[in-house]
């Protein structure tokens, strides 16, 4: 089973240009920038926003996402009748509806798989039923190598998505999954924390020596429209991003401020793991991402065929990450998230002006981002 499909990365040819999306979890902070991206870049002709909470729905359309091709469809990823007629007409269906908060996650565990698991199953069954084109699904860097539940979760949700396309067929719908680590900006996130705490005067960390991968909401976005168009179904996208120390992040944010180290909470990590060395195998290095391929044979080895096996015992962590921000880059990182939320704020232009474009942009000018580990360690060095 082979597949084609286009490489346009945005605009004329692209399958999202004037065509019928559908985002689950659309109201969160993701959906809402996924939304103004593609009004702006690819107009698409119906938009729909599917969601269960129609306050948030509401609110999104109160603040002026209400053009005439969106629609809000009130729905859960549990239920796979709703699906199935929300997906009527969908070319692509892009899944951000989640369950996320770890905590949450461990203490309703059922509620967890309901919704990570079953819902994952349950798009899977209506996009296949209703002849949906493309499946994009979001994931986390805590499907690998998983310590809590909300991992676990996302990881066999990873399974279901990859090895669904061996029942949709050849020329059926495509299935694929973007992981990434967290997306600095949004709700829950360490940056509103820290600006929040900052006015008490003292902010908290859970560990001095933890390392985050470092990703932005208009990156984020971009890098899901960019890989919806190449995407041949099967693949596993993880975006090229630099790394950063959370002690840094807390000068940037508030350098004048006192820090208390709280310990690490239970389920999470010190460092972000986004490939594996198991992974690593069958993963493929582009410019601007790696490509984790199928282990499976209806996958094409011609796919992506400019891409570098990886060498092996290689694993992608932000500890050992290459690419380190420096504290000039964190401030205009924290600054740029501060405004994500504007009216004239352009997710492409802050994603290629930032970190050269790293989130999976096609073209723009090249930013150099690496920097030398031990130029960081100076800085921590120097807060404590």
């Amino acid at each position: 089973m082979t597949r084609e499909t286009s490489a346009a990365p945005t605009g004329e040819g692209s399958i999202l240009k004037g065509g019928t999306i559908l985002v689950t979890g659309g109201t969160g902070s993701f959906g809402k920038m996924f939304t103004r991206h593609l009004l702006k870049h690819y107009q698409p002709r119906r938009l729909i926003i599917f969601s269960r909470d129609e306050l948030k729905q509401h609110e999104m359309r109160m603040a002026g996402f209400n053009g005439p091709q969106m629609r809000y469809f009130i729905g859960d990823v549990r239920d796979k009748d709703r699906l199935r007629r929300a997906m009527r007409g969908v070319d692509v269906v892009v899944h951000a509806a989640a369950l996320k908060q770890v905590p949450a996650c461990e203490y309703n565990p059922m509620e967890a798989v309901q919704t990570n698991v079953n819902g994952a199953r349950n798009i899977i069954d209506a996009a296949i039923d209703t002849g949906v084109k493309k499946v994009l699904a979001l994931s986390t860097d805590k499907a690998v190598n998983p310590v809590n539940l909300y991992g676990a979760t996302k990881l066999v949700a990873e399974k279901l998505f990859i090895q669904s396309n061996a029942y949709s067929g050849g020329d059926g719908t495509m299935f694929s999954c973007v992981r990434y680590g967290n997306v600095v900006g949004s709700r829950g996130s360490v940056i509103p924390v820290f600006a929040k705490q900052r006015a008490s005067g003292k902010i908290t960390i859970t560990d001095p020596r933890m390392t985050r991968f470092w990703l932005t909401l208009a990156q984020g976005v971009k890098f899901v429209a960019d890989t919806i168009n190449v995407m041949h179904g099967g693949e596993i996208f993880i975006p090229k991003i630099p790394s950063m120390n959370i002690m840094d992040l807390a000068m940037a944010v508030a350098p004048e401020c006192d820090v208390d180290v709280i310990g690490i909470r239970p389920g999470e990590k010190l460092h972000e793991l986004l490939v594996g060395e198991d992974e690593a195998r069958h993963t493929l290095e582009l410019e601007e991402m790696f490509v984790i391929q199928p282990a499976h044979p209806w996958w094409s080895k011609s796919n992506f065929a400019d891409g570098r096996p990886l060498p092996d015992g290689f694993k992608y962590d932000s500890n050992s990450n290459d690419e380190w921000l420096d504290m000039e880059e964190l401030r205009q990182f924290v600054d740029t998230v501060e405004h994500e939320g504007d009216e004239d704020h352009d997710p492409v232009r802050a994603s290629v002006d930032i970190a050269g474009g790293r989130g999976g942009g096609a073209g723009g000018t090249s930013v150099t981002v690496a920097h030398n580990r031990a130029d960081s360690r100076d800085v921590r060095d120097t807060i404590r």
